[in-house]
């Protein structure tokens, strides 16, 4: 049955119908049992589940990971919610000292089936601390695996895989598109979906190629609407998954198309779009028109909320280096 809801919605059913196929899955965080959350994604769950599925725990993200890796050890799968971007360093170490190494350190007899949600990325007015990009620090550690969705649909299907993985994943949640609807399949089986860690084309296009992920896939996609009143035949490819990346879709488009443009809100210094440009230099050279190019954040902390707008990277900016890769 379709159904047309909003990101956040389509998350909630996805965590329902999780909790409901598995009695392994428990939920933890901080309110995300009677209130629902800070964005009411875990909304209903906890009156629905009881208090042992869906646990409000203390303000502690250490502590949060690290009972995680308790339960999965012993066989649960926990998801944890990070309320917000900013609030997941106090659980770095964890993250990356256990969470990312337990299955080499025990040579593959241990593993840790934990999904740590993330809200990310600016745009709903708030500072910092409540708006950043951390990605590139999750996708760059070995053992872990990175996820994102830009719409209800893949956020529906990509939650219930990423909880039914084996392998600790960070499922970064584009915020502020939480609100922004679109169709979902709510009986689509997950053996149907479309596979978890491959990148989607979301727009297909000859004269350049757009890289994006979470919520800057929007903007390009408006970027390539605006693009096509002149003429311009953008493709725009959705990378959904982070780490591992799914290079081959991405090598295939730009060497059709000959250029290609990464999109991203974290800052450009060391961020996604640089390991991405590295490698389609690697493998398209002899195809590329005009070196990749990259449109992202600015090398700053987070700025006050009414400076957001002038940091984010906008339709403006993104066409602008589509016009600096055609005059190359």
């Amino acid at each position: 049955m379709a159904e047309t809801i909003n990101l956040g919605k389509a998350l909630n059913h996805g965590l329902r119908r999780s909790l409901e196929n598995d009695p392994k899955v428990v939920i933890m965080g901080e309110d995300v049992g009677k209130l629902g959350g800070v964005f009411r994604i875990t909304d209903g769950l906890q009156k629905d589940f009881g208090e042992n599925r869906v646990i409000d725990t203390p303000l502690a993200e250490a502590g949060i990971i690290g009972t995680a890796v308790g339960l999965a050890i012993r066989g649960y799968r926990p998801v944890c919610e990070i309320q917000f971007d900013g609030f997941v360093f106090p659980a770095y170490n964890q993250i990356v000292s256990q969470v990312a190494k337990m299955h080499y350190r025990s040579k593959g007899n241990v593993r840790l089936p934990i999904v740590i949600r993330i809200p990310f990325g600016g745009g709903i007015g708030a500072v910092e601390h409540h708006s950043e990009s951390p990605e590139a620090y999750f996708s760059h550690t070995p053992g872990l695996k990175v996820v994102t969705c830009s719409n209800p649909a893949d956020a529906y299907a990509m939650i219930q895989q990423a909880i039914a993985s084996d392998d600790p994943i960070v499922f970064f949640e584009p915020k502020r598109r939480y609100w922004e609807k679109g169709e979902v399949d709510l009986d689509l089986p997950l053996d149907g979906a479309y596979p978890l860690h491959a990148a989607r084309t979301a727009r297909p296009g000859n004269d350049a190629t757009l890289l994006a992920y979470g919520p800057m896939v929007k903007v390009a996609l408006d970027a390539a609407a605006a693009a096509a009143e002149d003429g311009r035949d953008l493709e725009v490819i959705d990378l959904r998954s982070l780490s591992p990346i799914d290079y081959p879709v991405i090598f295939d488009s730009v060497k059709r198309t000959g250029r290609a443009i990464v999109v991203h809100e974290a800052p450009g210094n060391l961020g996604l779009g640089s390991e991405i440009a590295a490698r389609i230099t690697e493998e398209c050279f002899y195809s590329l028109e005009a070196p990749v190019l990259r449109v992202t954040g600015y090398d700053i902390p987070y700025p006050a909320a009414r400076a957001e707008e002038e940091y984010l990277p906008d339709l403006d900016r993104v066409l602008d280096a589509v016009d600096r890769s055609f005059g190359w």
